[in-house]
């Protein structure tokens, strides 16, 4: 199997191309600097610059698994983060489409739904949240996950590529992870936005690699996340505290988080492996 990953020297990049290598899958790595991998063979460039990608491509490539972008509205212009994330998720579908490459996964985000990088105090129409939950966007980043979901549909009816949407929630490392939970169990209100949501970067490079994999067809847009959430608080007592008037429309008990993931569970055969320890106090 030969895959091309996109944004490989990043956050997420580098635990699936980790992840990848150790299937025996032969992986092109493109990112944006020079970086190293065990065995990938690296490609230098933008995602979004149509010369760099075709030279990651082959007739023979089975998949391409979509990372690159500017990972949060802060992060450049307006136009800079709008215009370079979606010119990148077109010019990387598109040049896989030309080649026949039957499989594309992208690095889609919770995100997407408008809360974490609203200048104004949203709430979610419902939880637990789940596919059908209406985004309320007013970022550059979050409208740039939509065109990017809405180019993978097109892609997909147009030429028969097989696509999936990753809606990664807050990402990270075991450290990174311990330290978002001792700030949220100081101050909830941290990860509100969020849902108190998480996913370790292991499972992750997992989801990612399962969606290469799967056996599937069509479009599909999917939310990940670890089962229980960053916060030490039951989760329903956090919604009416942090987002009051919000309808439960099931139960959720204890700490669960209040995303529902059995789109993944059900595509893919996905669930998340690493739960945060329990902390003192």
């Amino acid at each position: 199997m030969r895959v091309v990953v996109t944004g490989a020297g990043g956050n997420i990049g580098r635990a699936v191309v980790a992840r990848l290598e150790n299937e025996g899958v032969e992986v092109v790595a493109l990112t944006l600097e020079p970086a190293t991998f065990d065995k990938a063979t690296v490609v230098v460039g933008s995602a979004g610059d149509p010369d760099v990608v075709a030279e990651a491509f082959t007739e023979e490539t089975d998949a391409v698994i979509h990372l690159a972008a500017i990972p949060a509205p802060t992060l450049g212009t307006a136009l800079d983060v709008f215009a370079g994330n979606t010119r990148a998720t077109f010019v990387v579908l598109d040049e896989a489409a030309r080649r026949g490459v039957p499989r594309a996964v992208l690095a889609s985000s919770y995100a997407l739904l408008g809360m974490p990088f609203s200048p104004h105090d949203l709430h979610p129409p419902y939880y637990p949240l789940d596919e059908q939950a209406p985004p309320q966007i007013e970022d550059p980043y979050a409208l740039s996950k939509l065109v990017d979901e809405l180019t993978g549909e097109m892609v997909h009816r147009r030429h028969g590529m097989d696509v999936v949407a990753l809606r990664f929630p807050f990402t990270g490392d075991t450290p990174r992870l311990e330290k978002a939970a001792a700030d949220v169990r100081t101050d909830p209100v941290a990860a509100a936005r969020n849902s108190w949501a998480y996913l370790h970067v292991e499972d992750a490079a997992e989801a990612a690699w399962l969606a290469a994999s799967a056996p599937l067809r069509g479009f599909h847009r999917v939310f990940l996340a670890a089962p229980e959430t960053l916060a030490d608080r039951p989760t329903e007592e956090l919604i009416a505290e942090y987002h009051p008037g919000v309808p439960v429309r099931t139960a959720i008990p204890g700490r669960r988080v209040p995303i529902d993931t059995t789109a993944a569970e059900r595509l893919l055969g996905f669930r998340s492996s690493y739960r945060l320890p329990e902390q003192d106090g």
